[in-house]
Parts: structure tokens; C-alpha cells; sequence
């Protein structure tokens, strides 16, 4: 009876803890939705040998937009002038030529090193379109490190991430690579469905840079404000930013160009180039991302006209993530609080969230 009640009590805070030692995850803002192995050094090394990164063949098999999304992510944080604050975490890779060192330490950081692994799997990604053994038999021939670098990326993704099929994509966002993204953990999804039954909610976009994404899918959406995180101003104040208005979203997200010549601001439109479905976020030097977010009416929830700032990061939940290639992006005029658009969000949502 006590270890059933043990279980019972540690299935739901199962993300909050090492997969191997069992120790709690001290996380800077929060536990997220999948678990993960912790950075001690001996976990890594029993994660490794258990062979938990053996589903990374299942994703890249089945996922194969998603891997490809979470490489282009890397890239842009590893890529980025600010890699040292934005790319959290750094891998713990363990050496497959000697399984009782790492090839990659948080410790020791190498950024060059890094990236020629990550190059080579790009490479690989992008010409090989056979089955997974393939895959990983070209990039062991190109680089050691280049397969076990793939399988971390996806394995320290803590987030839920799964293409929508077209059925059930908001055609309003004008882009076909569209993404469920939850990365809350049942404890905060809890939290925030009382709150929502206190306040209300509605929905709201958040843009980020992509080469901020590979942090925020493993460490959540945090309050960036005041902080060496911070990339934009905070005008108004501490808290997540958000907006019912697309196009001020699209900015914050790297889409606003400034004219050299009259020094104003617009949304940048690129038609969208035909390229191959295979391995096509690795080919777009200019991936924007959007998130459409559910947020909580409380009064904490400040809204100046159409910039809104939530201080509470417990009443911001991630549901949908749009990738537009080529700098390419949908829609400028998109107003989360018309009629129409929430009707046509609960229509997909119900069924992907709440039913769940």
C-alpha cells in the first residue's frame, strides 16, 4: 500500500525530478513538462550507458519537422553574439570513444567545437534522406560527435512539440508549419485552470527571436525583464510580454526592418521560396517563430493598448508555435480578441488541450 501510494503521489511531479539520482531539478524558473537527467556529471554518464537516448531514433523517424526545428534553434543560439547568455543549457555530450569522459561539458565550454558537430549534422540532415541507421552511420563517419550532439538536442528538449496536421491548423497564421507547444508541467497546467476558473483567460502572441527558442523550450518562458536575458526594452514594466496583435508580436520576434533611407519601421514580407519538405528549416537563414499563448484576466495582467505584460509567470501557458521561413511572415492584422479568431482557436484547441 505505501509504495502504491508513493507512486500515486510521484507520477504527477515526475518532471521535477532526475531520471537517475531522483533528485529534485533546481530549475531558475520552475520544472517543465518532460523529465530530464540532471547536470551531474555521474548522471550524465548513467543516462548515456542506460541508453535513455535511444528513443531520439523513434523522433527523428517520426518527427522528422520537429528535429529539424530544434537543430535550426541550436543553430541560431549557438550562432547568436549573445551565445553565452542565450545558449542554456550547453550540452553534457558524453565521449563515445571514451564513455567515461565528456566530449562536451558545461564546465569546459568549447563553442568551436560545438559547431563543427553541429555542422556535420546539419550536413548530413540535409543530404541524407535514407533511414535513421543511415542517418547516424553518415554522421559517425563525418564526426563522432555528431550523432550523439543530435541525440542531446532532441533528449534536453522539455517540451511537448508535435506538428498539427492541417485539419487542425489556424489558417489565419498563413504558414503550414504549425506546432502544438506545451510546456507546462501538471502542477503549473493545475495552477493555471484554477486561476483560469477565478479569472477567465483568453489568448495572446508572444515573439521571441529564434535563437532564443532553444533555451525557452528547456527552460521555459521566463520573465526576461532586468535581466542580461533581456534583448528589448522592458517600457512597461517587469513581466512576460505579450499581444492580441500579431504584427507587434512578429516584431519582437525579428521581423521588423528598419528602412535605411526614412528610418521607419515595417513588418517584412517575403514571398515564400519552393524548396524540398526534407530537412527545409536547416536550408532558411531567417526562421521567425511566433507562440500563441493563454493567458490569465487577472488584474494582474496590465495591458497597455495593445502591449500587455504579465508579471505572474504561472498565468502564461504555451498551446501553439508558427514557424515562418525566408523572413517570410502571416498575416499583420491578426486581432486575438475578435469573435471569429477565438472561435476559430477553440476549435482547435478543444480538442488538443483540454480533452487531454
Amino acid at each position: 500500500r505505501g509504495s502504491h501510494q508513493l507512486i500515486t503521489q510521484r507520477i504527477p511531479t515526475l518532471n521535477e525530478y532526475c531520471v537517475v539520482c531522483d533528485e529534485q531539478h533546481v530549475f531558475q524558473n520552475g520544472s517543465m513538462l518532460k523529465p530530464a537527467v540532471c547536470t551531474r556529471e555521474l548522471c550524465v554518464f548513467s543516462f548515456y550507458t542506460l541508453g535513455v537516448m535511444s528513443g531520439a531514433a523513434e523522433e527523428v523517424a517520426t518527427g522528422a519537422e520537429v528535429v529539424d526545428l530544434l537543430v535550426a534553434m541550436c543553430r541560431a543560439a549557438l550562432e547568436s553574439p549573445r551565445k553565452s547568455i542565450i545558449f542554456e543549457p550547453y550540452p553534457s555530450v558524453v565521449d563515445p570513444n571514451d564513455p567515461k569522459t565528456l566530449a562536451f561539458n558545461p564546465k569546459k565550454k568549447n563553442y568551436e567545437r560545438l559547431q563543427k558537430a553541429l555542422d556535420s549534422v546539419m550536413s548530413i540532415r540535409e543530404m541524407t534522406q535514407g533511414s535513421y541507421l543511415e542517418i547516424k552511420k553518415q554522421m559517425d563517419k563525418l564526426d563522432p560527435l555528431a550523432h550523439p550532439l543530435l541525440q542531446w538536442i532532441i533528449s534536453s528538449n522539455r517540451s511537448h512539440i508535435v506538428k498539427l496536421p492541417l485539419s487542425r491548423q489556424l489558417k489565419f497564421m498563413h504558414t503550414s508549419h504549425q506546432f502544438l507547444l506545451l510546456s507546462s508541467p501538471p502542477a503549473k497546467e493545475a495552477r493555471f485552470r484554477t486561476a483560469k476558473k477565478l479569472y477567465g483567460s483568453t489568448f495572446a502572441f508572444h515573439g521571441s527571436h529564434i535563437e532564443n527558442w532553444h533555451s525557452v523550450l528547456r527552460n521555459g518562458l521566463v520573465n526576461a525583464s532586468y535581466t542580461k536575458l533581456q534583448l528589448h526594452g522592458a517600457a512597461y514594466g517587469k513581466g512576460i510580454y505579450l499581444s492580441p496583435i500579431s504584427s507587434i508580436s512578429f516584431g519582437y520576434s525579428g521581423t521588423i526592418q528598419t528602412c535605411v533611407l526614412c528610418s521607419s519601421k515595417s513588418v517584412l514580407f517575403v514571398l515564400q521560396q519552393s524548396r524540398p519538405i526534407q530537412s527545409r528549416f536547416l536550408q532558411s537563414r531567417n526562421l521567425n517563430c511566433i507562440a500563441l499563448c493563454e493567458v490569465i484576466t487577472s488584474k494582474d495582467l496590465q495591458k497597455h493598448g495593445n502591449i500587455w505584460v504579465c508579471p505572474v509567470s504561472d498565468h502564461v501557458c504555451t498551446r501553439f508555435f508558427f514557424v515562418y521561413e525566408d523572413g517570410q511572415v502571416g498575416d499583420a492584422n491578426i486581432n486575438t480578441q475578435e469573435p471569429k479568431i477565438q472561435k476559430e482557436i477553440m476549435r482547435v484547441i478543444g480538442t488538443q488541450i483540454y480533452s487531454s
